[in-house]
């Protein structure tokens, strides 16, 4: 067996889950309908005529950000997941464990931004436990779980069909242009300016894919959707393709490349193609509904294009650019959290000097 070695950060590959995770869950049920697979960003539960969606996250709160931005953040990268499934979020169960050093009014800013996020979203919280350790650090701040409860009709089982067309909302690295103009702004304003500055800040609030499932699902022909975080676009290519047992044949230019998008990654070094983009809908659908549903989208002010069609397993993963093509792998290693760390430690250096 091939020994699969943890990464310094970021999630875990895709075959270390399969080898020492996947066929690990416990007591089998035959009411779990969606159980943890790479690919699918939730789990399935079913209840008589109804369904129940799961997900689950570490509740992320990057102070940097500003505590109410961050905390809007925070329940959309848990709330996207369940988005995906077809069926609205909304019920919320969640743990914090705050550090030490968060202040009162600090946690009374947090949770009002959440109440009012949840309210506005439709979600209702339902059980929790606060408290404050040591040892917790942010941007981890604790962990939480969305709920989704629907008809078994309403919900997408992700499987991509061949023949389907491949489309994808806002274009690759939303999550890492936000964090980036949000953490490290003197880097990007040296080198494109204030104005250009406060466009790529502006990033930030496109970091969820509630809207974008929910309109793509009102559509109809849909036969997947995630949600492109760990690993960007091809990461979130890949795993579709592996869970459904598919190949791709992606169209590179077809891809929506936002500027702020594009001159960001440039800034600091990163391949937006393989950066995480929480807020990025990657989907499948019927070929007779894929441009209703790029149309629909683009209504609601939401960017997305069809870049490729679904093939055959023994076809794999192709990207063509131009006249020349190449095998799309899973990349295995997110670069947002090396440059991250790097920028991070360029900053502090700077402010020690």
């Amino acid at each position: 067996m091939k020994r699969i070695e943890l990464p310094k950060f970021g999630k875990i590959h895709p075959d270390f889950f399969n080898q020492h995770i996947y066929h690990k869950l416990g007591k089998p049920d035959k009411s779990v309908l969606v159980k943890p697979q790479n690919g699918v960003d939730f789990g399935v539960v079913e209840l008589g005529a109804q369904v129940m969606v799961v997900s689950t996250d570490p509740f992320f709160i990057a102070k940097e950000l500003g505590i109410e931005k961050a905390a809007w953040f925070a329940v959309h990268i848990i709330a996207s997941d369940v988005a995906v499934s077809g069926i609205p979020p909304k019920y919320l169960a969640i743990d914090l464990n705050l550090p030490p050093e968060m202040t009162k009014d600090e946690l009374v800013k947090m949770w009002d931004a959440v109440h009012k996020e949840c309210k506005r979203l439709g979600i209702s919280v339902v059980t929790g436990h606060t408290a404050r350790y040591a040892g917790c650090n942010y941007p981890m701040v604790g962990g939480a779980t969305m709920f989704g409860l629907g008809k078994k009709k309403e919900l997408i089982n992700p499987c991509a069909k061949i023949g389907d067309a491949v489309i994808v909302s806002k274009g690759p690295a939303i999550e890492t242009t936000g964090l980036m103009a949000a953490y490290f702004p003197e880097f990007i304003e040296v080198k494109y300016g204030a104005a250009f500055l406060k466009r790529a800040q502006k990033v930030f609030y496109q970091m969820s894919t509630v809207k974008d499932a929910s309109i793509a699902a009102s559509v109809g022909g849909l036969t997947a959707m995630h949600d492109a975080t760990e690993c960007g676009v091809w990461g979130g290519l890949s795993e579709i393709a592996q869970h459904s047992r598919v190949g791709m044949c992606i169209d590179l230019h077809k891809i929506i490349l936002q500027e702020e998008v594009r001159l960001v990654c440039s800034c600091f070094g990163i391949d937006p193609y393989r950066s995480i983009s929480e807020g990025t809908l990657l989907a499948t659908a019927n070929k007779k509904k894929a441009k209703c549903i790029v149309s629909t989208l683009e209504r609601s002010g939401i960017p997305a294009s069809i870049i490729g069609e679904v093939t055959e397993q023994n076809k794999g993963m192709r990207v063509f650019s131009g006249n020349k093509s190449y095998e799309l792998k899973h990349p295995r290693v997110d670069p947002f959290w090396g440059k991250f760390e790097e920028y991070f430690k360029k900053r502090n250096e700077r402010k020690n000097t």
